[in-house]
């Protein structure tokens, strides 16, 4: 199995979690609203910048997520799908980067929407 190394397993390992997401009975309702066509792209662009220093993010992610109806229970199963796909896609320093980064990402949120457990 391949590390993650270009913008391509970024697509693969973002569309792939998504589709779990959408078919996830916790996680769907939270993400319904979403136009897929617009938001796919903008995951590649974050997840690019921070795992392959392309910089073609611009953005607050955490501004996206304040009204949101989310509680720890969301950022849980949200890091078990992430995981998931991770393990099931690729293997190696970046695999075991992106999944640390997801980590941080989820608990830094929670803090600050006041909801870490």
């Amino acid at each position: 199995m391949n590390d993650i190394r270009n913008r391509e397993d970024i697509k693969v390992l973002v569309d792939t979690f998504y589709e779990k997401v959408k078919e996830d009975a916790l996680l769907a309702p939270v993400f319904s609203h979403v136009d897929w066509p617009t938001h796919l792209p903008v995951m590649y662009d974050f997840w690019a910048s921070m795992l392959l220093g392309d910089l073609t993010y611009r953005g607050n992610p955490f501004q996206k997520h304040i009204d949101l109806p989310i509680q720890a229970i969301h950022f849980d199963q949200w890091l078990v799908l992430f995981q998931k796909t991770v393990d099931e896609k690729f293997s190696g320093d970046k695999a075991d980067e992106v999944k640390a980064r997801a980590r941080s990402i989820a608990g830094v949120f929670q803090y600050k929407l006041g909801i870490l457990k």
